[in-house]
Parts: C-alpha cells; sequence; structure tokens
C-alpha cells in the first residue's frame, strides 16, 4: 500500500554521513566550476582531450539542470550520485534516477554499507579475501522539508529489510513532486536515522573525513579506521 498523505518535518541543517568505495574518483570537472554554464565551457574543452570524460561524469540527462549543485565543497559527489545509477536500484529508487544516502552517524552508514557489500560480494564467488577500502563522506544539508517515515511502525512495507518494491514507488512519486527527500529510521542500525535524498538542491557541502576496510573472508570479518579526521 502507498501512503502518499505522510507529514513533512522540517530540518534544520545538518550533517550525516556516506561510505563510498574508493575506486570511484572524484570527477574534477564538476569541482573546477560555479554554474552550469561554466560547466558548459569546460566539459566542451576537456572533451576534446580526454574521451572517457563522458564515462566518467556519467548521464547528465538523468538530472535536472536547475538541480545541479556546482560551486560548493564536494560538487563532484554530489553530482556523481545522481549521474551514475545502480541499474538494481535501492530502497527508493528503481534504478531509474539515483539517490544520495546518508545516516545519522558514522556507525549507521557503516551498518548500511556492510550490509550491502554482504549481499553483493557473496554472489561473487571466486571472492574469498580481500580487503577494500571505502571513503567516508561528510554531508552537510540546508535547511530542508523531507517527507517522514520515522513514525511508521518498524513492519510497514516501506522497513522490508530486502524487498523494496513498495518504497522504490513511493520514492518515484515523491521525485515527480520534486520533493527534497524521504527521512526513515535505519534498518541496519537500531535506533539509527537516514537520509534518502532525490535531490542534490540541499547539499551544502560534502568532504572526506575519513577512510576505512571492510575485511572480507567469506563475509565481512571487520570494519577498520585507515585514517581518522583530519
Amino acid at each position: 500500500m502507498i501512503h502518499l498523505g505522510l507529514p513533512r518535518t522540517a530540518v534544520v541543517p545538518i550533517k550525516g554521513y556516506r561510505l563510498i568505495h574508493t575506486k570511484h574518483p572524484p570527477i574534477s570537472v564538476f569541482a573546477d566550476v560555479a554554474s552550469p554554464e561554466e560547466f558548459d565551457i569546460l566539459f566542451e574543452i576537456q572533451e576534446m582531450t580526454n574521451p572517457r570524460l563522458s564515462a566518467e561524469v556519467g548521464n547528465l540527462r538523468l538530472l535536472p539542470r536547475d538541480e545541479w549543485v556546482l560551486g560548493i565543497p564536494g560538487a563532484h559527489y554530489a553530482m556523481a550520485a545522481f549521474t551514475h545509477v545502480n541499474p538494481d536500484g535501492s530502497r527508493f529508487s528503481n534504478g531509474d534516477y539515483g539517490v544520495y544516502y546518508i545516516g545519522d552517524s558514522k556507525d549507521t552508514a557503516i551498518a548500511e554499507i556492510v550490509h550491502h557489500c554482504n549481499r553483493y560480494w557473496r554472489n561473487v564467488p571466486e571472492l574469498k579475501f580481500e580487503r577494500f577500502e571505502y571513503r567516508c563522506l561528510t554531508t552537510e544539508l540546508g535547511g530542508s522539508v523531507f517527507a517522514d517515515l520515522t513514525g511508521l511502525p518498524s513492519e510497514h512495507e516501506y522497513y522490508h529489510p530486502t524487498n523494496y518494491s513498495d518504497a522504490q514507488v513511493l520514492g518515484a512519486n515523491l521525485r515527480s513532486a520534486r520533493e527534497l527527500g524521504v527521512t526513515y529510521r535505519s534498518v541496519r542500525n537500531k535506533g539509527g536515522i537516514c537520509w534518502a535524498l532525490l535531490t542534490p538542491r540541499t547539499i551544502t557541502s560534502i568532504i572526506q573525513s575519513s577512510l576505512h576496510q571492510i575485511i572480507w573472508d567469506n563475509g565481512i570479518t571487520s570494519v577498520n579506521l585507515v585514517t581518522p579526521n583530519p
């Protein structure tokens, strides 16, 4: 059942956390400009000498031009989440558009990524022992209003641990209505809160705050801090 009459909760400027694999390099062209017009010029110049640039930037058509965030710290991280989309989808996306997920603490962000890494890596039969490094991105949001799911019970379909179909329909409807995102309780870290941003518009800053190493040995055995906060 899809409930669109959800409460909307105002959120004061907050700080959240997200982990991404270090194999995803920053896209410098996003960080080098402050406006879409400057991006157009720089992208055209760089594309002449870097044929891989289009693949690195991703599909810009997935993000409306008036939602681009350029000129903020970490603009490349904010934009990449919406121009490089996981075709398998996520809790609030069926794979047709991007979502930027953050947790209220590093513990919540780690719990979320550990769950998804476990599911993915168990389907890689040749993977026996490996170390993977993840950047923790400290993300600051401006004052925002989000659809609020925190009042719904844990048994609600939006909180199903593996079946995201109802939550994906909700996400698509909210995105079509140009809502900023969703506040919900973390399914992987009891007591944690997450935000699913359906647009980068509310992001004011993203910086790498620490580096973590996830150890896989026929299952995730540990998550270790490599470099602490600067």
